[in-house]
């Protein structure tokens, strides 16, 4: 298998999980539809210059993280990104009454996450695309134990409703 062909297989599997994960961290569909595909066109200028990756999704995970925090800040000059209408966008078609209770489910979901720090919400969004505690840390740039902690602390606010 050639390099492009790794590269390519590995984009078909994690490139869902890779934009849904830059959603999370605040960008806006075109730019985290961008940053996906940044993210693995440098694993492949990576990967041809010969370095050894020893686990390439917690490295394109981390790269995620660092390149959405870049973009995020320079979109903050731009207009709020609706989340609303976003799902207005793309919900499939419901009767009205399913479409109200689904709106106000995925509304109240969206409120109760956006009260987590920011920590906690990385490594909740990281340990839903699949990753475990030390490729989290890894790609955060903190310890295992660290994760296991921020998981813990989020998942606790989310069960009793303190959010």
């Amino acid at each position: 298998m050639t390099l492009q062909d790794q590269v390519a297989q590995l984009f078909q599997e994690a490139r869902d999980d890779v934009y849904r994960y830059l959603l999370s961290l605040g960008l806006y569909p075109p730019q985290a539809q961008e940053g996906a595909q940044e993210v693995f066109l440098r694993l492949y200028v990576t990967l041809k210059k010969g370095e050894n990756i020893q686990n390439p999704r917690a490295w394109i995970f981390r790269v995620a993280h660092n390149l959405g925090l870049k973009i995020r800040a320079r979109q903050s000059s731009q207009a709020p990104f609706d989340a609303d209408l976003e799902y207005k966008l793309s919900a499939p078609e419901m009767n009205p009454e399913e479409s109200l209770i689904d709106r106000e489910q995925t509304l109240r979901f969206h409120r109760a996450i956006e009260r987590l720090s920011e920590q906690q919400k990385r490594c909740l969004f990281l340990r839903l695309e699949g990753l475990r505690y030390p490729e989290i840390g890894s790609a955060l740039g903190i310890s295992a134990s660290a994760v296991g902690e921020f998981l813990r602390r989020a998942i606790s606010k989310l069960k009793k409703g303190e959010i």
